[in-house]
């Protein structure tokens, strides 16, 4: 079985557990963690976790980022300026963009009630520019059920790493893992 395949029987398994109210925004956030080269493969693979979800009695919301940051930047005047001069995105610019990319998330979290998933593909893109823990910050108070972000990367004692790159940060999602 293939490891995208496990992850799917895996977050099945966590879906179809009783959900317990009143929990806290990042009690209600899990994070599906693979492997960066599998990727494509899990892209394939989304609808079998709505199948799991929809099985399990819940909705299903998809939130797609990938492109975000290049909607985001086609949106911005500034925009050509920033390509001829890079160093001139700097921190408050991005703050923008993270808002930005945290409203198209809380846009499908408003939509959703206390027994639905919203998924999360493609953190992968904020990569260079914003770290996930910022926009978990960002969108954990407006999920009404479960939050599953798909995560490229690895999970250890609760530290995450975005692409095994960036030093790991310390959250307290649920993971789920094929380990």
């Amino acid at each position: 079985m293939s490891k995208v395949k496990q992850l799917v029987a895996e977050y099945a398994q966590y879906v179809s557990l009783p959900w317990s109210a009143g929990l806290a925004g990042a009690q209600k956030v899990w994070f599906a963690v693979y492997r960066p080269t599998d990727e494509r493969r899990l892209r394939l693979h989304l609808d079998e976790f709505e199948t799991a979800t929809r099985h399990a009695g819940h909705g299903w919301f998809l939130c797609d980022i990938t492109d975000t940051f290049a909607a985001w930047m086609a949106s911005q005047e500034y925009r050509d300026a920033y390509f001829e001069c890079p160093e001139d995105l700097t921190a408050s610019v991005l703050n923008d963009f993270l808002q930005h990319t945290a409203s198209s998330i809380k846009e499908q979290a408003l939509a959703a009630t206390d027994a639905d998933v919203v998924a999360v593909v493609g953190v992968a893109s904020l990569f260079g520019f914003k770290r996930t823990s910022e926009l978990m910050k960002l969108v954990e108070p407006h999920i009404a059920g479960r939050l599953l972000v798909f995560y490229p990367g690895e999970h250890e004692d609760n530290n995450y790493r975005l692409l095994d790159a960036r030093d790991g940060w310390n959250y307290l999602a649920t993971p789920i893992t094929t380990q």
